[in-house]
């Protein structure tokens, strides 16, 4: 079985700590004890760790070694219309999973106000349900969930490949409208739309602003469902490379 990962704020001269409720978990819940060794990530490497002390909410861990990096990839982020929050938390919890680089809630027409308002007070939860997902998927790196933008903000963000998600049945299928030519090292971003659909003038506007349309078929696929198929779709085309 593999080891649990945890993430950390930092290492400092070999050890690392965990406090708060993740850390009370481990004492109460899990009750671990000192000798332990579990699997700590700092955001940028991960190291295998033994527990040196655990007391309520406080544990201490030592590093022990540092793990193999992760292999590289395409780095994808996905800029989501605002929807319902039990909705957008699902999409943030899978998306996580999936290796998501950066997710940003963004305000268009069709986005229910009152979501808009209270988006800002979601900002740390939403925070702490990606790093749940991460520890749970043993990734190294969180992703970054920004604060949200307007429809015009986030078109302003550049990306060597930028594509928008479109339910007219006019747009390319997604992996056509994919660049022949790709690199492991390359940005990609996801742009999916509110419940409602994107109105005719975001639409001109978006491929004014040079984002490639792309769609996911016939069906009408709800704003988290198309963004999990968008970012496997994507995933798989650069691996196949």
């Amino acid at each position: 079985m593999a080891r649990r990962r945890f993430s950390v704020n930092a290492i400092h001269s070999g050890h690392a700590e965990l406090t708060g409720d993740e850390a009370a978990h481990l004492t109460r819940v899990l009750r671990v004890e000192a000798g332990q060794q579990f699997e700590i990530s700092d955001n940028n490497r991960a190291f295998l760790a033994e527990v040196e002390s655990a007391r309520k909410s406080r544990v201490v861990f030592r590093i022990m070694e540092a793990l193999n990096p992760e292999p590289g990839g395409v780095e994808v982020s996905l800029f989501v219309a605002l929807i319902k929050f039990d909705r957008f938390e699902m999409l943030l919890e899978k998306a996580t999973e999936l290796g998501v680089a950066a997710i940003l809630p963004v305000r268009t027409v069709r986005s229910e106000h009152g979501l808009e308002k209270a988006a800002p007070k979601r900002i740390e939860r939403w925070r702490r349900i990606a790093v749940e997902a991460s520890e749970q998927s043993r990734r190294t790196r969180l992703p970054e969930i920004e604060d949200p933008v307007d429809f015009a903000g986030a078109l302003a963000r550049a990306a060597g490949v930028r594509i928008f998600l479109d339910e007219d049945s006019t747009a390319p299928p997604l992996l056509q409208a994919l660049p022949p030519s790709r690199s492991p090292e390359d940005c990609v971003i996801i742009l999916a739309g509110p419940e409602g659909g994107w109105t005719s003038t975001e639409r001109e506007t978006a491929i004014a602003a040079e984002w490639t349309p792309a769609s996911l078929g016939r069906r009408v696929l709800r704003t988290e469902t198309a963004c999990i198929a968008a970012l496997a779709i994507v995933q798989a085309a650069w691996q196949i490379e």
